[in-house]
Order: C-alpha cells, then sequence, then structure tokens
C-alpha cells in the first residue's frame, strides 16, 4: 500500500465519526431554533421545550461510560454501527412525535446512541496522536462537525417556516443510513474483551445526573420548594455515595483519578464552567430574538449562526495560536471574553443595533472556539498513554454534562425570572439568565488565571514528522 493510500485508509474511519458528529450537531443546534414552534403546537412556552435537548444531552453524557464497556466487551465497530441504527430509529420517532413526553422520551433513546457513536471514535483518534500531533490531530477531527452548526441554524429556520419542525428530524435518517453503510465497509473489527462492568457505579451516576436535572425541571416547574430540595438532597446524597464507590473500587465506571493531574483538573473544572456559560447561548438567543424582538425562525437562525461561523473561521488560527502564546495567556483572553459577550448580551434589547448585535455574535463564537480547542487539548498534555482510555471517558461524560446543565440552566433560569403577572415585560427574565451566565464564566476566569506559566508546554512543540 503506498503512502498516500495509507493515509488515506487511517482518514476514513476518521471521517466516518465526523459524519455521525455532523448528524449529532445539526440535530442539537437545529431544535434550538425550532423551539417557539414546537412549543406553539404542543401549546406550551418555549422555555419548557428544554427537556427535548436536556434529555438528548444527560443521556449522552451519563451513558459514554457504558458506550466505553460495549465497546470492549462487543468490538467498536459494532456498537459504532449500532448506535447509528438508533439514532436514525429514534429520529424518526421523534418526527411523529404526538407530545411533548413522547418527544422527550425519544430524545434520551436518541442521546443513548450518540453516546455510543462520537466518543467510541474520539478516542481511537488521540490514542493515535503523539503528543506534538495532539492539537492538530484534535482540530483534524472536529474540522467537519463545525460545519453543522453554521448550516443548522438557518437551515432549522428554514425548514420550521416552510415544511414544519418534524421534519428536522427526519433529516437524520438519510445521514445515519449513509454513514452506516460507509462505517460496515471502512472500519475495522477490534479485538472484545470481557471487561467487568461497573453496575453500581453506572446506577449511583446515573441516579445522580438525572436528580442533578429533576431538580433544575422542578424549580421551573412552580412546585413547592419541598419537591426540589428533597430531590436534590436525595441527588446530593446519591452523589456523595457515587464518588466514594468509584475512588475506592478496582475497576470504576469513571475513574476519578485523573483528577489528580493539574492539567487534566483544570480543563474538567474550570473548564466545565465555561463551556456551561457559552453554549447556553445558542439556547437563550434564538428564543430572545423570537420571543421578545419580533424576529422570525430564518432570522433567529441567521443570527445563531453568526456564533458558528466565528468558530468555523477562526479554527485554522487555533492551533497557531497555541504554539505561539501559552495556555494561560490563551484560556484568560478566552474567559475574559466570555464574560464580556455574556454581559453584552445581557443588556441587548429593542434598542440594540442588529449588525452590532451579529458581529457580537461572530466575536463571541471566535473565543468559543479558541477556549473549546485550548480546554481539549489541555485535558490529554499530561495525561500518560496508559491511561488515556479512562481520562477520555471521564473528560467526555463532564464535558457533555456540562453541556446539559447549561442549557437546563439557562431555562431554569429563564422560567423562574418569567412574569407571572399577564401583559407584564418578559424581556427582563433574559437579560437576568445571560447575567447569570456570565456571572458562571467568571469562575471559568479566576481557573484561567491560576494555570501555572507553563502548563501544557509539551504539546505546543510542532511535530518532527508532518501530519498526514
Amino acid at each position: 500500500m503506498s503512502d498516500d493510500a495509507a493515509a488515506v485508509w487511517r482518514r476514513t474511519p476518521a471521517l466516518v465519526v465526523a459524519a455521525a458528529m455532523f448528524m449529532e450537531q445539526l440535530d442539537g443546534i437545529v431544535l434550538f431554533t425550532a423551539m417557539p414552534s414546537i412549543a406553539r403546537d404542543f401549546a406550551l412556552r418555549p422555555s419548557d421545550v428544554t427537556i427535548a435537548s436536556t434529555a438528548y444531552l444527560v443521556a449522552a453524557a451519563t451513558f459514554i461510560p457504558l458506550g466505553g464497556w460495549l465497546a470492549a466487551r462487543f468490538g467498536g465497530r459494532r456498537v459504532f454501527c449500532a448506535a447509528l441504527m438508533l439514532f436514525g430509529l429514534a429520529s424518526l420517532g421523534c418526527a411523529l412525535s404526538p407530545d411533548l413526553l413522547w418527544l422527550a422520551s425519544l430524545r434520551l433513546m436518541q442521546g443513548f446512541g450518540g453516546a455510543l457513536m462520537v466518543p467510541i471514535g474520539r478516542l481511537v483518534v488521540v490514542r493515535s496522536a503523539t503528543p506534538a500531533q495532539l492539537l492538530r490531530a484534535i482540530a483534524y477531527l472536529t474540522w467537519p462537525a463545525l460545519v453543522a452548526p453554521v448550516v443548522a441554524p438557518l437551515l432549522g429556520g428554514m425548514i420550521t417556516s416552510t415544511i414544519g419542525w418534524r421534519w428536522i428530524f427526519a433529516l437524520n435518517i438519510p445521514i445515519a443510513l449513509v454513514t452506516l453503510l460507509v462505517a460496515l465497509r471502512v472500519i475495522r473489527a477490534t479485538p472484545e474483551s470481557r471487561l467487568v462492568l461497573d453496575v453500581p457505579g453506572l446506577v449511583l451516576c446515573t441516579v445522580a445526573v438525572f436528580g442533578l436535572i429533576a431538580v433544575l425541571e422542578l424549580l421551573s416547574s412552580g412546585a413547592s420548594w419541598a419537591a426540589p430540595i428533597a430531590t436534590g438532597a436525595a441527588a446530593v446524597a446519591v452523589a456523595v455515595a457515587g464518588v466514594r464507590h468509584l475512588l475506592h473500587t478496582a475497576d470504576p465506571l469513571l475513574d476519578l483519578r485523573a483528577y489528580s493531574i493539574r492539567t487534566f483538573r483544570a480543563a474538567n473544572s474550570s473548564g466545565v464552567a465555561y463551556r456551561l456559560a457559552v453554549t447556553s447561548v445558542p439556547f437563550l438567543m434564538p428564543l430572545l430574538l423570537q420571543e421578545e424582538l419580533g424576529q422570525g425562525p430564518v432570522t433567529a437562525g441567521f443570527f445563531v449562526a453568526a456564533v458558528f461561523l466565528g468558530n468555523v473561521g477562526i479554527k485554522p488560527a487555533t492551533t497557531p495560536l497555541l504554539r505561539a502564546f501559552s495556555f494561560r495567556s490563551v484560556l484568560i483572553v478566552s474567559t475574559v471574553a466570555a464574560v464580556a459577550f455574556l454581559a453584552f448580551f445581557a443588556a441587548t434589547g429593542p434598542a440594540t443595533s442588529p449588525p452590532l448585535l451579529w458581529v457580537a455574535l461572530l466575536l463571541s463564537g471566535v473565543f468559543r472556539s479558541i477556549g473549546f480547542t485550548a480546554y481539549a487539548s489541555l485535558a490529554y498534555a499530561d495525561v500518560p498513554k496508559t491511561r488515556l482510555t479512562a481520562a477520555n471517558t471521564l473528560s467526555s461524560t463532564v464535558q457533555d454534562l456540562g453541556t446539559a446543565v447549561g442549557v437546563a440552566l439557562g431555562a431554569t433560569v429563564l422560567r423562574l425570572a418569567f412574569p407571572t403577572t399577564a401583559g407584564a415585560p418578559q424581556l427582563a427574565s433574559y437579560h437576568i439568565a445571560f447575567a447569570v451566565m456570565a456571572v458562571i464564566a467568571v469562575v471559568a476566569v479566576v481557573g484561567a488565571f491560576r494555570l501555572p506559566r507553563g502548563a501544557a508546554d509539551a504539546v505546543r512543540v510542532r511535530p518532527v514528522v508532518s501530519d498526514p
């Protein structure tokens, strides 16, 4: 096999995983733009429909560790293909949903499929890269997936305005089918191993995570304070029991010992606060534009697309930036920018210049991309090869959970701040939600300043051999 043919063979499985990521990202972002339309069909508030997005994100985060075990037990190729089938079938069910409960339940199925699809492929790419190649490898894998969020808001707006939001889910079916057919041809079978599944750890983690989301839903549902307090106390107790179990069992579901590595700890603590805050923007902004500023789905999609256009536009420069400057410097600038833009969005109203708002969203996307790339690379910078599998599973779970909590928390703050008096101004509710996210982003700023100046310098070195 020639060198060029070998390079193509190595790239093809990564492109298959990228296609799965494209489908997953497209599905999630499109739904944000369509929420007001879905809410009208189900006679609900737009923020109530958030459970459809949260259900997917929470399931994807919670079942990532189970996906790792299934891949080891039954083979990555087999599990990846089964996940594609499950995702496509769940998408069909979502398109036929008669109510929000049905939609949220099928989104849980999609989330389970997503938990099996993406992390398995990501691990293959990470494990094959040397420390010096890690920045470029991660950028190479995520590049195709960045296109989906740029297309999704406008596509969602156009579909919602013309043929209806149900067709948004129908888009996943042909993508899943084509990706499945290619995956069956290009992804090689991997050896199976009889790993022990940490069932108590899985149960404890699942109950704790769903308990946290249940607290947020109860807080925003108008229930008495007794219910969320009791649920929260139970979730905390289960979480504490889960941490104790994970630290003291021989083969834990999640290896929390990776948090002893300083750079990993920073990426998965203050980095989660950063992710939680900035991922709320694509959820809150289309609601603000459509519900309070009088814009239609297509226009709202045009504005939200600016965030992801900024992501893609800066992507070629993220690796050179991290090679030219320290991780600490890049993260300080990125996190401070996040706070500044969230504060700007907290003051957005009818008097805000539309071109200025679009540019602000574009620039927020630029710094969002730089921050995400920096945190993703920082997480694995000092992790030994022998611990990469466990670290990847833990990091994927924590990061995806941060995204889910960001959306759920944004919706909770929005509904709590929503006026109960008919005809009362509602714009302030969105201002409060963005302000809360800005405060959360301050945690990431503090974490960035606390990083050592030479943190993760090993991955800033240029590779000796050029990447294929």
